[in-house]
């Protein structure tokens, strides 16, 4: 993901009067309006699943949540974090023994390697302390743009917009915002969001598509947003 700070998405104001974020949307703004008040209606205090104490735990949960399920990522660091809760007993325990606690996730080998360095670094350049800025996040090992904004929108809460798997087939499914990749969702996605909704939204989307509007078997008879959505009236009309 190319490195852009958050305030990328508010500058990206001027381009939406000249193309106008309908170009971005299959949605109208007041469609836009009422699905986001919906989803917040559903959720109207979003938690993030993924178990953490402070910054440093979340970044390391988040950084082992890619290719597994916050439920087994949450197992492993039971374990890790009761042996290793800063980056310098991260470092002490070394990358056998955190391959050890989080073998039983995805790509442990190279999430282990990633943790020591990633907490070695964080002691070296950042006197231990998890940064809030994109730039700094993403030149730690194994941190990508969605981890970095996943952990500045939950801890730092600053109003930038992380898409993963779940907010990407909801973006498309429904219309609010379609686009061929998450890189090209995320980029789209600020636009077509009120800027009330914006805290809130990785959230508001992310659970609604984990839990509703899955990838196999979308639980349609119980979305909220049913009526909204144009995946749904396609299948209507055909």
């Amino acid at each position: 993901m190319a490195k852009e700070q958050p305030a990328a998405a508010a500058k990206t104001g001027s381009r939406s009067k000249k193309t106008g974020s309908k170009s971005l949307s299959r949605l109208t703004k007041d469609e836009r309006l009422e699905l986001m008040k919906l989803l917040r209606r559903q959720n109207p205090n979003p938690k993030p699943e993924l178990h953490y104490k402070n910054a440093y735990e979340l970044l390391c949960a988040v950084l082992l949540s890619a290719q597994a399920t916050d439920a087994s990522v949450n197992k492993v660091t039971e374990k890790l974090f009761a042996l290793a809760p800063d980056p310098e007993k991260m470092v002490e325990l070394g990358e056998d023994r955190i391959a050890d606690c989080i073998k039983s996730i995805g790509l442990w080998k190279a999430k282990s390697k990633n943790l020591f360095n990633m907490s070695r670094i964080l002691i070296e350049s950042f006197n231990s302390k998890v940064p809030s800025d994109f730039d700094a996040l993403v030149s730690l090992p194994g941190v990508g743009g969605k981890t970095a904004y996943v952990v500045q929108n939950v801890f730092f809460r600053i109003p930038v917009i992380a898409v993963d798997t779940h907010i990407f087939r909801v973006c498309n499914r429904t219309g609010l915002c379609p686009g061929k990749n998450a890189l090209e969702v995320q980029k789209r996605l600020p636009e077509v969001i009120d800027d009330i909704f914006k805290l809130d939204a990785h959230h508001y989307i992310l659970l609604h598509g984990r839990y509703i509007c899955t990838a196999r078997s979308p639980k349609c008879e119980e979305c909220v947003i049913a009526h909204l959505c144009k995946e749904k009236k396609q299948k209507v009309k055909s």
